[in-house]
């Protein structure tokens, strides 16, 4: 059998075992250590954030966030529809009602337009949400300038989910600080990796302290194990922390490769959209830079000869190539069937044309030559009908 492409692979280096060997010779194995602390600092900078708290993974983040938002059982949250079901489900791990809200075309986040109609109409209901979870979906910043504005409006605070958009910002701003809480994710096939991780972002300093005194159990100051609150296991080890250390110091050179990715397949397939398929991306607005975590494509049959993605993915994967269907969106999950959703038919279509291809920022010449030798059977075959 050929060996595996995967979609998204880890890519670890030299640098990564340093720290974590400093970890083992200085005996700070526990979820705390000076490497915690060191990347905390390093994801403050490279986010422009004012405090940062490393955690066990983004899903921590996310119900932390929650949780210091003051959300419990009986409230609502609103979150993006297409995403990973870890946007969503710590809404629930709170009692909360998760509602859903579509994309937009351009970058197929949230859209403010559809946003503001559902939170017009909560707060004719006298219930407005207790926060809104935008996602930036594959690294593309969402609409999150207006999505803020309409946030504002209604005096809702924002749980900005920038899980997959470490290294991508709008105007120079990077992802992760535009809301009141940012939260990041390093799980193995991120963009960088501390094996499972994850962070939450804020610039106010009581918020990330308070992160993370819940993340350690919520001990109280005591000379015995004292609680007065129910805390969590979430904090981040201090070898996972030297893990992310070193990537952090490659993130630039991670970046630049997945955005080559991202050119070359836009190049490859130029000239089957040249004789009349029509291929098409996740574009970037002016002003929005990607980290293009992952390159994805929107195959609509109407478009391209009864050609689809799911096609496409067959075929890679009969070539042992790993390529994925976009999030199914949150609204047509069975485990939020009866969720209240607010839809325009955008992530369903979505979901059902678009493809993720490999992407990791180690794929090789000969890794691309299977790929495109792979698509271009493919195309061969729907060329003339």
């Amino acid at each position: 059998m050929k060996s595996k492409i995967w979609l998204s692979s880890p890519h670890i280096g030299l640098n990564e075992l340093n720290y974590v060997n400093e970890a083992f010779v200085t005996n700070w194995i526990a979820p705390m250590g000076p490497n915690v602390k060191a990347f905390e600092y390093d994801l403050q900078a490279q986010t422009k954030s004012d405090h940062a708290a490393a955690l066990s993974s983004g899903t921590s983040a996310i119900h932390l966030a929650l949780i210091l938002l003051g959300v419990k059982a009986g409230d609502s949250v609103f979150c993006q529809s297409i995403t990973f079901s870890a946007s969503a489900n710590p809404i629930v791990y709170q009692g909360a009602t998760p509602v859903f809200i579509d994309s937009e075309s351009d970058t197929w986040n949230m859209d403010p337009i559809l946003l503001k109609t559902a939170l017009e109409e909560a707060k004719q209901n006298g219930k407005l949400p207790k926060a809104i979870i935008p996602v930036h979906l594959y690294g593309m910043p969402a609409m999150i300038q207006e999505i803020l504005l309409v946030a504002k409006e209604y005096g809702v605070p924002i749980i900005e989910d920038a899980a997959e958009a470490l290294g991508s910002n709008i105007n120079n701003k990077p992802c992760g600080s535009f809301g009141e809480l940012g939260v990041l994710s390093f799980n193995g096939n991120k963009i960088i990796t501390t094996s499972g991780g994850g962070a939450l972002l804020s610039d106010n300093g009581d918020m990330i302290e308070k992160a993370r005194f819940l993340a350690t159990q919520a001990r109280d100051s005591a000379p015995h194990y004292q609680h007065s609150q129910i805390g969590y296991n979430y904090r981040m080890s201090n070898v996972l922390a030297g893990i992310g250390r070193g990537q952090l110091e490659v993130l630039n050179d991670r970046v630049e490769a997945r955005r080559n990715n991202f050119g070359r397949y836009k190049k490859y397939f130029s000239k089957y959209n040249n004789i009349g398929f029509n291929i098409r991306f996740q574009e970037e607005p002016i002003g929005y830079y990607s980290n293009r975590w992952l390159t994805s494509i929107l195959v609509d049959p109407i478009y391209n000869n009864g050609l689809t993605r799911e096609v496409i993915r067959l075929a890679l994967e009969d070539e042992n190539i790993e390529s994925r269907p976009l999030w199914k969106p949150m609204h047509q999950q069975p485990v939020f069937s009866n969720a209240i959703s607010y839809l325009n038919g955008v992530s369903d279509k979505l979901f059902e044309d678009g493809l993720c291809l490999p992407s990791g920022s180690n794929l090789s010449e000969e890794d691309f030559d299977r790929i495109f030798s792979c698509l271009d059977l493919v195309f061969a075959k729907y060329q003339n009908r």
